[in-house]
């Protein structure tokens, strides 16, 4: 059988990192061992029942049996825009501020392609969310890392960037609360982010995935209350996280009215917008009852606290992430971040994620997630203990 040359941009794609962490998983539960699998950020709560039922209810109206509007249905949009209102008082336009998307990742990919001609620099999170790294190398370009360390608490440092890097660099990707790091970020460092991006002439696409999930009652901000944030980027928003809707593939961008209409023309391009259902389902998810999302918010801050602390009672001094649904813990003397993690997978049979493939700054850490029930993560707590690997 005749195999085809693949394209040029296919060959610049990063290897897929979760793909090869699922088959270690795999292999070594294969060998009949009960896997804790920590590794992935995948949510282990249904959908709200009223947001299923919505869906239900859309499924059987024929107008969504036919192709949806290019670029989604009005009302899906407004509910974005009112979402946005009753949030984080940011006032969106309906048709000329949100774009409507296949998840967020897609939108994440999308961005680089609108932005980017081959050569041009995007600023990226170093560690951060591989699939960053997708998007500007299918648009050709290249990446310039922003180190997050933790005496900078998971933030860039903006004095830090090459100047040569800066006078290229078209986009900047951000992320807060963090994957990897379960870092979050002030209102002071998004204007201080916005006003950066003005004056080198930047947009922003702030990845705002686990923008509900804020500990110790603390709320995140949005890039988009920042002064000036509507002028220098987009926010993209996903419903995976907030509604546990990962499986639905659906997400918005909204800001800079120029960035939106890049991402609906190619997306013209694409797509035929989403199935209907879909869409009046995130409308009712975004405007429907919130008692749900506050829920969700509660058992991931007893899940963290309740891991934390019983690593910390092994003798584990690991910090204590204050946002999203994962914890960034730092491996012990003598090990990387991918020996630590096979040593967890093969002889406690917990699965983590290696800190090295978010990026170079990673090494020294694992990621771990906050996506199971408590009983689990204190089973995985005695696993890891009886390595006796910690100095208590």
């Amino acid at each position: 059988m005749k195999t085809f040359t693949s394209s040029a941009a296919l060959d610049r794609l990063p290897r897929q990192f979760f793909a090869s962490l699922v088959a270690d998983v795999s292999r070594v539960a294969s060998q009949g061992h009960d896997i804790i699998n920590l590794g992935q950020g995948n949510p282990d709560r249904p959908t709200p029942e009223h947001i299923v039922a919505a869906l239900e209810q859309a499924g059987r109206d024929p107008l969504n049996h036919r192709y949806p509007p290019f670029r989604g249905f009005d009302y899906l949009k407004e509910a974005a825009a009112e979402f946005y209102r009753r949030e984080y008082e940011v006032e969106l336009h309906p048709e000329k501020e949100i774009a409507i998307l296949f998840g967020g990742k897609s939108g994440l990919i999308e961005a680089a392609q609108c932005l980017l001609n081959p050569g041009d620099v995007a600023l990226v999170p170093d560690p951060g969310y591989p699939d960053y790294w997708s998007g500007i190398e299918l648009a050709g370009g290249r990446m310039q890392p922003m180190p997050l360390l933790a005496e900078n608490g998971f933030l860039p440092d903006y004095d830090a960037i090459p100047p040569e890097a800066l006078q290229l660099a078209k986009l900047m990707f951000l992320n807060y609360p963090n994957n990897p790091t379960g870092a979050t970020a002030s209102f002071e460092f998004m204007a201080e982010t916005a006003s950066f991006a003005q004056r080198h002439d930047l947009c922003v696409v702030h990845d705002f995935a686990y923008g509900a999930i804020g500990f110790d009652g603390t709320k995140p901000p949005s890039f988009l209350q920042a002064p000036g944030a509507k002028e220098t980027g987009i926010e993209i928003y996903t419903l995976s996280k907030t509604y546990n809707m990962a499986g639905w593939r659906v997400a918005f961008a909204a800001g800079n009215p120029s960035v939106i209409a890049m991402l609906n023309l190619l997306q013209d391009h694409l797509h035929v917008s989403l199935f209907g259902a879909v869409q009046a389902a995130a409308a009712e998810a975004l405007l429907g009852p919130q008692h749900c999302v506050n829920e969700l918010v509660a058992r991931y801050e007893s899940r963290r606290n309740t891991l934390i602390e019983g690593l910390r009672g092994i003798g584990w001094d690991v910090p204590m992430p204050t946002g999203s649904f994962f914890a960034w813990l730092p491996v012990p003397a003598g090990h990387n971040s991918t020996s630590f993690a096979s040593l967890l997978l093969e002889r406690a049979h917990v699965a983590v994620a290696p800190g090295v493939g978010f990026g170079a700054h990673g090494e020294g850490y694992v990621r771990v997630g906050l996506l199971t029930e408590e009983d689990r993560l204190l089973e995985a707590v005695h696993r890891i203990g009886r390595l006796d690997l910690f100095q208590r």
